[in-house]
């Protein structure tokens, strides 16, 4: 397995460990992944929920924990590892979080729930590279379309976003419930032929990343042989010892069933893979009493809103799953046990568990 190439910098193998918010994949899981051949990503959604004043002033603290996460990341992986961060376009201060990434220094944007349509004025004359999350060949064009014309700029990388994935989905919910949903193996073969146009016309290499749904080795070498770059896998990075999540969300992913995992209609509008548990249930019953905003999303209306999600799923990172939101790959029963990074890796690869 080749690994993915970024700049001067390259991965020992093609293997991205998804950004994943409230606070799952923080500084000890990315650093972690990166330092053992990955690339490890680090959730900037509410980033600061552990900071003193996140209560008081939430995007001050998020602003303030972004430095903070990425050298304790950089201080596990080594300076000469590819360190990345997942930053949401429906965040309110969306601009601010991708500026001060860019200010650390961080190797690698990760951008969707939304379209970054403007992203590539914030990095344009820095070694920070960029990457849509695309769910279609159609969104895939527009992006790269819009930021050639606009901005004169070649994505770096493009992270097709499957509908197994877990959290918020580019999909509509007809699309995701319906039996001949989008697959996301004819996805990759036609973004990966529009993207070797691109690549033809342009000179530049663009590496094609896979992602939603994908489990083991068996999996990773089907998307290679497709002709993606590598994969993007978020879920089973989640049951491991350097999770940043706390244990009882982790026992969450290994006591999952199958029939426990739903397609959810988020607060912020857009549908998303989740847990099915008491928390979810009681809210499509009755509208939680919100004493405060957050100021996290642009799309959230806190009048009509059934929870707060910045609450529900910092609750949920901190074990307190009663009140928490679960979001999770279609996978997630198929977790059994927590093992370390180092040996989730080496699974991964060699396809030895």
């Amino acid at each position: 397995m080749e690994g993915i190439k970024l700049g001067n910098k390259k991965s020992k193998y093609p293997i991205i460990q998804g950004g994943m918010g409230v606070g799952v994949s923080l500084h000890k899981l990315a650093g972690t992944v990166s330092k053992e051949g990955g690339i490890g990503i680090i959730s900037t959604a509410d980033i600061g929920y552990k900071e003193k004043d996140f209560y008081k002033d939430p995007m001050k603290a998020n602003l303030d924990a972004i430095g903070k996460e990425i050298k304790m990341a950089r201080e596990i992986a080594g300076e000469d590892k590819i360190l990345g961060v997942n930053i949401m376009v429906a965040l309110k201060n969306y601009i601010d979080i991708v500026k001060e990434c860019v200010k650390q220094k961080i190797d690698l944007i990760i951008s969707g729930a939304g379209i970054p349509k403007d992203l590539p004025e914030y990095v344009k004359g820095t070694k920070t590279k960029i990457a849509p999350i695309v769910s279609s060949l159609r969104c895939c064009k527009l992006i790269v379309k819009h930021w050639m014309a606009k901005y004169d700029y070649v994505p770096d990388m493009i992270v097709i976003e499957g509908p197994e994935a877990g959290g918020h989905l580019g999909f509509k919910n007809e699309e995701l419930l319906k039996e001949n949903k989008p697959k996301l193996e004819d996805i990759t073969v036609e973004v990966v032929d529009y993207i070797k146009e691109v690549e033809k016309e342009t000179g530049k290499e663009i590496p094609v990343i896979s992602a939603g749904g994908i489990w083991d080795n068996k999996d990773i070498k089907k998307f290679l042989d497709l002709g993606a770059d590598g994969v993007q896998m978020a879920t089973r990075f989640v049951a491991t010892y350097e999770c940043d999540a706390s244990d009882e969300f982790k026992n969450a992913y290994i006591n999952a069933k199958s029939e426990n995992i739903k397609i959810i209609k988020s607060p912020v509008g857009m549908p998303g893979r989740a847990i099915y548990n008491e928390f979810i249930k009681n809210t499509e019953k009755d509208k939680c009493n919100i004493t405060k905003c957050y100021n996290c999303i642009k799309t959230c209306d806190v009048k009509s809103t059934p929870y707060c999600i910045t609450k529900a799923l910092v609750n949920a990172v901190t074990g307190n799953l009663k009140e928490g939101l679960v979001f999770c790959g279609s996978n997630v029963d198929k977790i059994k046990e927590i093992v370390s990074v180092k040996d989730l890796m080496n699974e991964l690869v060699y396809g030895v568990s």
